[in-house]
């Protein structure tokens, strides 16, 4: 039973990711929490989870490590997307300024299988210089922030999916579809054959959600070039999924209620 003489504890969620609605979630309803959820502001309509919801950035890791103080934050869960590697960094820093536990909650990774023609890089760059060799109709997933890096690429031909419209630079060659996960395999099935895609490009999300293209791919003999994901801030604890998050959390504050 929660103590009734203390204050809820204060979760902070860096979020953005179905992973950390689920935790919210699961979260929200325990009565010796308080549950924030802090969002980037990137997406014009974003899926707002349940508890308490901040929008916006913190000003960097001096700005997140005064939040966290201000705000009384007693555990700090970094649930962003595998590659905002920007926020995973200052969320390091800031917990260990403000002296927060800090747990990094991750999805794993996407792994090839039999038949997949994967070609991996480890970063946009990396991704737009392996095209040309590999095709001239290329369906781009890696999101709408990154599409100046592809943009120099005037003889090929790009299918890009996003949630929100992209905005300059881009490839000149380039057509929007604009969608939100889940996507399903026979969608995905048409898409490549419809605008008869001859690459994938795409992050390892590791999302379920968007998985659906892979296999796709696999069953089309279309190559995937595959960013990979940034590495996590070193010493920094990892959660693959909700449940272990959630029970990081209980396992931390039963420690503390214990001394």
């Amino acid at each position: 039973m929660p103590d009734a003489a203390r204050p809820p504890r204060h979760v902070l969620i860096l979020g953005g990711t179905t992973e950390a609605r689920r935790l919210a979630a699961a979260l929200t309803p325990e009565p010796s929490l308080r549950v924030t959820t802090s969002l980037a502001g990137r997406v014009a309509a974003p899926r707002l989870p349940d508890g308490e919801v901040r929008i916006g950035g913190f000003g960097g890791p001096e700005g997140l490590a005064r939040w966290l103080r201000a705000h009384a934050v007693d555990a700090l869960i970094d649930a962003t997307h595998p590659f905002a590697d920007t926020i995973s960094h200052h969320a390091a820093l800031a917990a260990a300024t403000a002296h927060v536990p800090l747990l990094a909650l991750r999805r794993p990774g996407w792994v090839p299988g039999p038949g997949d023609d994967w070609h991996q890089v480890t970063s946009l760059d990396e991704a737009a210089a392996a095209l040309p060799a590999l095709g001239t109709r290329i369906f781009l997933t890696t999101g709408r922030m990154g599409l100046a890096h592809f943009a120099h690429l005037t003889d090929l031909w790009f299918l890009v999916r996003s949630v929100d419209a992209p905005e300059p630079p881009h490839p000149p060659r380039m057509e929007v579809l604009l969608d939100r996960g889940p996507f399903t395999l026979e969608g995905e099935r048409e898409l490549l054959r419809e605008h008869r895609i001859g690459v994938l490009v795409t992050k390892d999300s590791g999302a379920a959600a968007t998985a659906a293209k892979l296999t796709a791919a696999r069953e089309a003999g279309v190559p995937v070039v595959v960013v990979r994901r940034p590495p996590l801030p070193e010493g920094v604890p990892v959660a693959a999924d909700p449940d272990e998050a959630v029970n990081w959390v209980r396992r931390l504050f039963s420690e503390a209620n214990a001394h």
